[in-house]
């Protein structure tokens, strides 16, 4: 049997990960005490790895594909391919941001003030050829973390940051200056694997899979019954992917109605449906929207 070598991204991604791959169908059970967890495939090898050195794995054919941030596989300047982007995380559902920051008291508003400055970041290339590509000359360090002290510390004029919400750089006395890129997390794949026609099969099965429950995330189904008299006026009340599923009960001029409709809209909508005659009206959660 063929088996497909799988990352799995260690650390703040992991257990968003795990739950991405449930909706999408397949159980991933972790042990604090094993780097390789068990899958309810057998088509598939789980392996956990830091997103900061899978695109390594996955270049040299350790491993076949693997789930790690697109800052990581720039910073590593891996030559992969990139499958499908997963935009997912534990606080949002949008790209995470690398930012320039300093202290709020530095007096520092730009980055063309940090020329002669030192900047401490986990993404030293990338930030390197940011500063580079502007003719600022800078002194980056390495940081093995807590890098936002470094800066409110002293240690550093400017941090190389990921953020969601700012929460923390503004909790430490910083302010973004600048934002040097986004990013988010990916499919990633190995060449040599997608010139395996069943490897590529198998990571384009999960790729469509993985995009699919994300598509589903905040998004029910709603099905309820309609007077025939009155589908008109519902129909038109209703937002839908393409246009709701309509069919006639059974020796009645009654008629089921069937969409899908993002989750914040419901609690407009469904007073709305119900004055206008609806009845037995049903919110139902998706797993995946193919």
């Amino acid at each position: 049997m063929s088996v497909l070598k799988l990352g799995i991204p260690k650390g703040s991604l992991e257990e968003a990960t795990i739950e991405l791959f449930k909706k999408s169908g397949w159980r991933i059970k972790l042990s604090s005490r094993n780097y390789f967890p068990e899958v309810d495939d057998p088509e598939l090898a789980c392996s956990i790895c830091r997103p900061q050195e899978m695109s390594r794995y996955v270049e040299s054919g350790m491993l076949d594909a693997g789930i790690t941030g697109k800052d990581w596989t720039l910073e590593n300047g891996s030559d992969v391919a990139v499958v499908a982007d997963l935009i997912y995380s534990k606080v949002s559902r949008k790209p995470a941001r690398w930012v320039v920051a300093v202290r709020a008291d530095s007096g520092i508003d730009s980055v063309d003030q940090l020329n002669g400055k030192r900047v401490s970041t986990e993404l030293v290339n990338v930030t390197r050829k940011f500063f580079d590509s502007r003719g600022i000359k800078v002194d980056i360090s390495f940081s093995w973390g807590a890098t936002e002290a470094k800066a409110a510390s002293g240690l550093a004029d400017a941090i190389v940051e990921i953020t969601e919400t700012e929460s923390t750089i503004r909790a430490n006395g910083l302010k973004v200056i600048h934002e040097l890129m986004q990013s988010n997390a990916q499919l990633i794949a190995n060449k040599s694997a997608l010139a395996d026609p069943w490897k590529a099969d198998k990571i384009d099965n999960i790729a469509t899979l993985l995009q699919g429950a994300l598509r589903a995330d905040r998004i029910v189904g709603l099905k309820m019954n309609v007077p025939g008299p009155k589908l008109d006026e519902i129909i038109a009340l209703l937002p839908s992917l393409n246009a709701p599923t309509v069919a006639q009960l059974y020796k009645t001029d009654w008629f089921s109605v069937e969409t899908v409709v993002s989750e914040h809209q419901v609690r407009d909508l469904v007073p709305k449906l119900k004055k206008g005659g609806a009845e037995g009206i049903i919110e139902y959660a998706l797993n995946k929207v193919i």
